[in-house]
């Protein structure tokens, strides 16, 4: 009988091992973000009107009904006057890029940026476990992983990873990675960075779908330092609570909205297909689909059921009782995400989206503020944007200690990513590249002065006697 107690107790203690080791290797699985560095051009770089003007100017493959549909695009970008362009474009070099101003354009940005986060982070290059880079559109040898190792001296067993082709959304596969090594691997830093060479890529033709990417795209990148240990948790500004990536390759019509091709010509750019939205709606909802139930409280999803059984018995009635019509479509997610949820750093991909998106999670203006403004004073700074929009609430000291924080990206594809952070102290008084602007923001309009210097265009009727060129002189 005693034997019996005994190995009773035995198995109950060894099962309450086994629950602890569990619980206790979470720990150790933790993803924290203990810093990140935005990156900020030379103010020379800096893409304003007069600049715009001479940059179209300079393609010669330019008619009159592209100077108009420029400047539409332009006037309803939301894009303002202080985004930057890369050095070869600024000097007028963009319709011949070479190799070397690729590789300029990421050497300026991994000095700068990286520097900064070693310095201000107090880690060594030497502590460095993983390092995870990704920028699309331009892919070198040695690789860019190569080159930031072989500056900073990092050691010999370091992982790296260079990711190509992701578009807009690959921050956040790049965070996946790192989460992934996080779970199997204990006391890891972790470097991301992320940016996009637009030197190599500039459009200098005339094809409509590839001269938006022109209107949109700019210069920027930003780079994350990440940890698992548990020791570091006290340092850490905000804490990964789930991450969910929606891929549509599979479908042809999501596949070939945007990709970067040649035009009919042979001209390099980036096609926008007019399918886009539409590619990117279907994303959007799959990837909220999984999403809900992680980041949601049982109440908003008790509730959103018994919403959905209530419509669908109105809906079964309504047609039994008419003949004919239609319902009316609702944009609007029939989920209430600011249950679980503080902030919202939306991708920067144009004001459409931002509109679309913020529709469809029926948000305010408040909580739009930061991807507005962000792609006012920034542009689309593809994969490194949400991280400019989560530089924005840190400026305006909104991030405070247990706010969930909801990050949400697009790329080609075609993808959706989404992650939600939690913030782990209030976040304030840290320099970033909002401080000499933040004041001014939100201003009074986001109307930029393209239409008051460029809106004659509109009233030209004779393509063949008309010259930008001497408007410009």
């Amino acid at each position: 009988m005693e034997f019996i107690i005994l190995l009773y107790g035995a198995t109950m203690l060894y099962l309450c091992f086994l629950i602890w080791k569990l619980f206790d290797q979470k720990r150790d699985q933790e993803c924290y973000i203990l810093d990140y560095q935005l990156y900020k051009p030379s103010d020379e770089r800096k893409l304003g009107t007069e600049c715009c003007g001479r940059i179209i100017e300079r393609n010669k493959h330019l008619g009159l009904n592209e100077y108009k549909f420029l400047l539409k695009a332009v006037v309803n970008s939301g894009i303002g006057e202080e985004t930057y362009a890369p050095s070869n474009v600024i000097e007028g070099r963009e319709a011949a890029p070479t190799l070397n101003d690729g590789v300029k354009e990421m050497e300026e940005f991994f000095r700068d940026s990286i520097a900064k986060l070693l310095a201000s982070s107090g880690i060594s290059p030497s502590e460095i476990d993983v390092l995870v880079v990704n920028v699309s559109m331009f892919s070198a040898v040695p690789s860019l992983t190569s080159r930031i190792i072989n500056r900073y001296k990092m050691r010999e067993d370091i992982k790296a990873y260079n990711l190509t082709g992701m578009g807009c959304s690959a921050s956040l596969i790049s965070l996946d990675i790192i989460k992934n090594v996080f779970k199997s691997q204990k006391n890891k830093f972790a470097v991301l960075v992320t940016s996009e060479s637009l030197s190599p890529n500039w459009y200098n033709g005339n094809d409509r779908s590839m001269i938006l990417a022109n209107c949109l795209f700019r210069s920027g990148g930003c780079v994350i330092l990440l940890t698992n240990k548990r020791s570091f948790k006290h340092r850490a500004m905000m804490r990964l609570k789930c991450l969910v990536r929606t891929h549509h390759g599979a479908r042809e019509d999501a596949y070939s909205c945007c990709n970067q091709k040649e035009d009919e010509e042979g001209r390099l750019g980036f096609y926008l297909g007019k399918n886009l939205p539409k590619a990117a709606t279907r994303a959007f909802v799959d990837n909220l689909r999984v999403l809900s139930p992680k980041v949601l409280p049982t109440r908003e999803l008790l509730r959103f059921m018994v919403v959905s059984l209530f419509r669908k018995v109105r809906e079964i009635c309504s047609l039994k009782s008419s003949s004919g019509g239609s319902s009316k479509s609702n944009n609007k997610s029939p989920l209430n995400f600011k249950t679980g949820i503080e902030h919202f750093c939306l991708h920067t991909g144009g004001k459409a989206v931002i509109d679309g998106v913020g529709m469809s999670l029926d948000l305010c203006e408040y909580e739009l503020e930061p991807a507005r403004m962000t792609l006012h004073r920034f542009g689309n700074t593809s994969a490194s944007s949400l991280w400019y929009v989560l530089g924005y609430m840190e400026a305006k000291k909104r991030l405070m200690k247990g706010d969930r924080v909801l990050m949400i990206s697009f790329g080609a594809g075609f993808k959706c990513n989404s992650c939600m952070w939690e913030v782990m102290k209030d976040l304030r008084d840290r320099p970033n590249v909002w401080d000499e602007c933040i004041d001014d923001y939100p201003p009074e309009s986001l109307a930029n002065p393209f239409m008051e210097k460029f809106g004659w265009i509109n009233d030209v009727q004779e393509a063949t006697n008309f010259k930008l060129h001497g408007f410009l002189k």
